[in-house]
């Protein structure tokens, strides 16, 4: 049985280590080993993950017997006006495919619909397969970006919209 809860400030270092096991398998083919250890570090150090606590990020943790599995984090009205972001989902490697990430989408879904917001939008690299799952989810590419994460790298991601009417 999954578990999706909201995570508490001291949990903090499970998503770290979660993104840590997730990332150089998620993005292997898409980023060099110095990119990829740059961005983990930029936004996944201790220091990053409690400032998206200050600043209003929800985290949510996916378990199965006291074993995390996986986490997302969202924030509501941001940046636009009625909109829940979902600046991190990762869910492990070896446990992707049986529902998890469905399950973290579908709470936020959720709780954006307590709080009265009409989108969720969220971010997915170009060359990222997930972009699949997320369309299979409703959502709709609405847009190309590429976003400055210093060093000389950019993300270069396909904005993606769910409509919650």
């Amino acid at each position: 049985m999954i578990e999706i809860k909201e995570m508490f400030p001291n949990e903090i270092n499970i998503v770290q280590d979660i993104a840590y096991k997730t990332w150089p398998v998620t993005y292997q083919r898409i980023l060099t080993t110095e990119e990829l250890q740059y961005m983990l570090n930029a936004f996944y150090s201790l220091e990053a993950l409690n400032e998206n606590l200050n600043s209003g990020h929800h985290f949510l943790l996916a378990k199965a017997k006291d074993k995390p599995l996986g986490f997302a984090s969202y924030v509501h009205n941001h940046p636009e006006k009625l909109t829940t972001k979902i600046p991190k989902i990762y869910v492990l490697p070896e446990t992707q495919g049986k529902g998890i990430g469905r399950l973290l989408i579908e709470k936020i879904e959720n709780e954006a619909r307590k709080n009265q917001m009409t989108t969720i939008t969220l971010n997915v690299n170009r060359k990222n397969p997930a972009k699949t799952f997320y369309e299979n989810l409703g959502f709709t590419a609405v847009r190309e970006e590429n976003i400055p994460i210093g060093n000389n790298i950019f993300q270069e991601d396909y904005v993606m919209e769910k409509s919650l009417g």
